[in-house]
């Protein structure tokens, strides 16, 4: 196909190909690092609001370090430091397990709160009931605290998808090492940016559509929690 000209700026549709794999792959990233931070969040924010001794302020210093250190610095670590232990990861693994060792720590805030929304009353009626304390915490206080969490947790999803772009720093090719990669070899560097953030921006408006009609389909009549602030 036909280069395209728009005010002076030059787009080649022979682009699209090669961002595609790169999307592909950013997708891949930020649904995995997604899906161990709500996990490992969960645990952590358990044993933030109802772990007491070791398990509370170790859970609270993992919270402390992953958010209190730039990411970046933390991608390099699992990159390039574990290897001197003997732990080789491919870059893939590496920006996985950082992003998603982050993300958890941010996660698990979001559903601190969620969980100390719950009236307590309900932890009471769930124990004069016969349920253990975990019997209580699995079925009565996290189905509700799932469900208020979404609109301040929405914003970690869109903010990790936006985050996922610095693992072209350990040589993954996501969406912006694919347009790195393009931008290096035609010298057409604002113009390949410029494609690339209008496809951020068009994943951020189809999630947060998304998000929005999952929060309408589960929200908990006379309950909710106010929609977060990014980090």
């Amino acid at each position: 196909m036909d280069k395209i000209e728009l005010g002076g700026l030059v787009f080649d549709p022979a682009w699209l190909p090669k961002l595609g794999q790169g999307l592909v792959v950013t997708l891949e990233i930020t649904g995995l690092c997604i899906a161990l931070g709500i996990v490992l969040g969960l645990i952590l924010a358990v044993l933030r609001v109802y772990g007491r001794g070791p398990l509370y302020w170790l859970s609270s210093l993992y919270v402390q370090f992953f958010r209190g250190t730039p990411l970046l610095v933390q991608l390099l670590m699992v990159y390039y430091g574990l290897p001197s232990w003997g732990i080789v990861l491919s870059p893939f693994v590496s920006g996985v397990i950082a992003l998603g060792l982050n993300t958890a720590a941010y996660q698990a805030e979001y559903f601190r709160g969620a969980i100390q929304s719950i009236p307590r009353g309900q932890m009471l009626a769930a124990r004069s009931m016969g349920m253990t304390r975990a019997q209580a915490i699995r079925y009565v206080i996290l189905p509700q605290a799932l469900r208020l969490v979404i609109p301040p947790w929405s914003n970690e999803l869109i903010l990790m998808l936006k985050y996922s772009s610095i693992v072209y720093m350990v040589t993954v090719i996501d969406l912006m090492g694919a347009a790195r990669t393009i931008a290096a070899r035609t010298f057409r560097y604002f113009e390949v940016f410029i494609l690339v953030a209008l496809i951020y921006l068009a994943l951020v408006f189809l999630l947060s559509w998304l998000l929005r009609r999952l929060e309408e389909r589960v929200r908990v009549p006379g309950l909710g929690m106010e929609r977060g602030a990014p980090h």
